[in-house]
């Protein structure tokens, strides 16, 4: 579970960073980014119902990426919000994939140290 300070919560916070926020796609994953005036970094993670319409399956995708954010949650850059949304490629993906698209995500918008 990623600590409070690190989690988007409000609708309003998610509406303004899919308006105002850069884009950048993977074969499994969104990414939505915006510079926010705080210390922290935060996230966001949708799997909408197009990914599985149990929730099971929706709820571990969203546990894997936030575990994956956890662990590299020292190396992302200080203040920007992120919306990461599951595309439905991601279905059939494990782990260490998932892993390796949330890093080149970071990556894209030079967020995360090497």
């Amino acid at each position: 579970m990623l600590p409070k300070p690190h989690r988007l919560l409000s609708e309003k916070d998610f509406q303004k960073i899919w308006k105002r926020g850069s884009s950048f796609y993977t074969k499994t994953l969104g990414f939505k980014v915006l510079k926010n005036n705080f210390s922290v970094s935060r996230f966001g993670i949708v799997v909408g119902t197009k990914i599985s319409k149990l929730a099971t399956v929706r709820n571990r995708a969203k546990r894997q990426i936030r575990e994956i954010i956890q662990e590299n949650l020292k190396k992302i850059t200080p203040g920007y919000d992120f919306v990461i949304t599951v595309l439905p490629a991601a279905l059939g993906k494990n782990y260490s994939e998932l892993k390796k698209d949330v890093i080149l995500g970071l990556k894209h918008f030079n967020l995360i140290e090497k």
